[in-house]
C-alpha cells in the first residue's frame, strides 16, 4: 500500500511517465487532467488511477532506472548503461566510503546514494557551484541527500578523506590527480573513470604506471533495444552507442611495477 511520503511512479497508456512524491493535498496537472495526491495515499501499488477527467494511469514504485532517466540536468549525465557497470566494478554496497569528482548533475551521485545505505557516504566534489546546487536539489527530492556530502573544490589540493573504498573521476584530466587518488584510496580499492576520447583514455593509462596501479580495464558500453512485437521483432532504428570509455583500476602503493615494454604496449 501507498503511503505518505512515497515515491511514485505514474504511466500513462503511450508510456509517459510522472515521478513525484505523496503528499496530503497536493495536485499534480497534467494535459491529461488532474491527480489527486489524497487519491494516491493508501492504495495498493499497480493500482489504475485516474485523472478528474477520466485518463488513466498505472501507479507503480519507480525503480533506480525510472529515477536516473528523470534527473534533472543542466549538464550531460551519464547513462544508466554504464552505470550499472560502474557499480559493480567499483564493488559498490552498503557502508562503504565512496568519492567522486565531477558531481554533474548528479546521476551517478544518485547511484551511488541509492546502494550505500543509510551507513555508507558519499562525498561528491565539483568545482561548479551551480552545477552541484542542481545536483542537491535532485538528491534532495529523492530522499537520498543525507548520504552525501557536496564538496566545492578543487581536487588538485587533495581530497580531504582518506581510506575510502572507490573513488570515481568524471573529469577532463584524470591522469593530473593520480596522486591525490593513491593518497586517497585504501590500498587495492576500486579506481574508475569515464572519457570521451581516445587520446584522453591513452594519457591515464601512461600514467597509471607511473604511480603503481594495476588490474586496468578499458571498456565502452554499447545497448541496442529492439522492438517487442512478436510479428515483427528487430532492432529498433536508434541505439546508444559510445556514450564514454570507462577506465578501471587499482593502485598498489607495496606492488613493484615497472611501466610496458615496446613490445606489451
Amino acid at each position: 500500500m501507498t503511503k505518505e511520503g512515497d515515491l511514485v511512479l505514474l504511466v500513462s497508456p503511450s508510456n509517459k511517465k510522472i515521478i513525484t512524491r505523496l503528499k496530503p493535498g497536493e495536485e499534480i496537472h497534467t494535459h491529461r487532467g488532474v491527480i489527486y495526491h489524497d487519491q494516491l495515499i493508501g492504495i495498493p501499488w499497480g493500482s489504475e488511477v485516474a485523472s478528474h477527467i477520466g485518463s488513466t494511469y498505472l501507479l507503480l514504485k519507480p525503480s533506480l532506472h525510472d529515477l536516473l532517466l528523470e534527473t534533472k540536468r543542466n549538464t550531460q549525465i551519464m547513462y544508466p548503461k554504464d552505470i550499472g557497470y560502474v557499480l559493480l566494478k567499483l564493488g559498490i554496497g552498503e557502508g562503504q566510503l565512496v568519492i567522486e569528482a565531477g558531481t554533474g548533475s548528479g546521476a551517478l551521485t544518485t547511484a551511488l546514494a541509492w546502494y550505500i545505505g543509510d551507513s555508507g557516504k558519499i562525498i561528491s566534489y565539483d568545482n561548479n557551484d551551480t552545477a552541484q546546487k542542481l545536483a542537491q536539489k535532485n538528491l534532495t527530492r529523492l530522499g537520498l541527500d543525507h548520504r552525501v556530502t557536496f564538496k566545492i573544490k578543487d581536487i588538485g589540493d587533495g581530497f580531504d578523506e582518506n581510506n575510502a573504498d572507490a573513488l570515481f573521476l568524471d573529469v577532463p584530466n584524470p591522469q593530473d590527480y593520480l596522486e591525490q587518488v593513491v593518497q586517497t584510496l585504501k590500498v587495492g580499492g576500486n579506481f574508475g573513470a569515464i572519457l570521451p576520447t581516445t587520446n584522453q583514455v591513452s594519457r591515464l593509462l601512461n600514467d597509471f604506471y607511473h604511480f603503481q596501479f594495476g588490474f586496468i580495464e578499458v571498456c565502452e558500453i554499447l545497448m541496442r533495444y529492439y522492438k517487442p512485437v512478436p510479428e515483427r521483432f528487430r532492432p529498433t532504428d536508434r541505439m546508444i552507442a559510445h556514450t564514454g570509455y570507462l577506465i578501471f583500476a587499482r593502485p598498489f602503493k607495496t606492488l613493484e611495477m615497472t611501466l610496458p615494454s615496446e613490445e606489451d604496449k
